[in-house]
């Protein structure tokens, strides 16, 4: 972040940016976020600087990071890599499986990516998820057991199961060692 003045400068263009983004007008944002119109328009006018009340209300009305807002560049400019051994692991659930965690941390529990390693017989046995919740699954390696409440299905490497995550549900790795890709869905 730079000095005052160059925040002070950027924020009414990016809450502008973010409320054509969303196909906004003042009037929706003002019921949104409880800020009046008149306030709003003074805002993305640069003729008003918020209070910190305020600008929480408009991000949260607006969908968008609260720090984002103020950081230099644009957030569809940047790409945010983790190399492989900065990827965050779970080596404690299941037996025999390693988990790596491909999604960010601000999507747990709305929709989450896992790389899963299985040795051979490796297993992952989950409880039931909220309600609603689903998993995907695709097969990149090896074969596996899919089960989900009292289904059950084998799969095979490019294989994709879609199944209900919110009854107990399990993987384990037949005959050898196998690698799947698992998308799970408002756990």
């Amino acid at each position: 972040m730079n000095t005052d003045t160059q925040i002070l400068e950027r924020l009414p263009a990016r809450l502008k940016e973010a409320r054509r983004a969303q196909a906004l007008s003042l009037d929706a944002v003002a019921k949104l976020s409880g800020v009046s119109r008149s306030m709003v328009s003074q805002i993305e006018r640069g003729e008003s600087s918020p209070t910190i009340a305020t600008l929480w209300n408009l991000t949260r009305a607006l969908q968008v990071d609260f720090a984002g807002l103020l950081e230099d560049g644009i957030a569809s400019d940047q790409i945010e890599t983790l190399r492989d051994d900065q990827v965050p692991a779970i080596d404690n659930r299941g037996q025999g499986c390693r988990i790596r965690i491909l999604s960010p941390p601000e999507e747990a529990g709305k929709h989450e990516v896992y790389d899963i390693i299985f040795s051979d017989s490796g297993t992952l046995d989950s409880a039931p998820h909220t309600r609603g919740a689903k998993e995907q699954l695709t097969v990149i390696e090896g074969t596996v057991q899919v089960q989900s409440g009292k289904a059950t299905d084998q799969l095979r490497a490019g294989d994709t199961a879609r199944y209900s995550a919110d009854v107990s549900h399990s993987i384990r790795a037949v005959d050898g060692p196998a690698r799947v890709f698992l998308v799970v869905q408002d756990a």
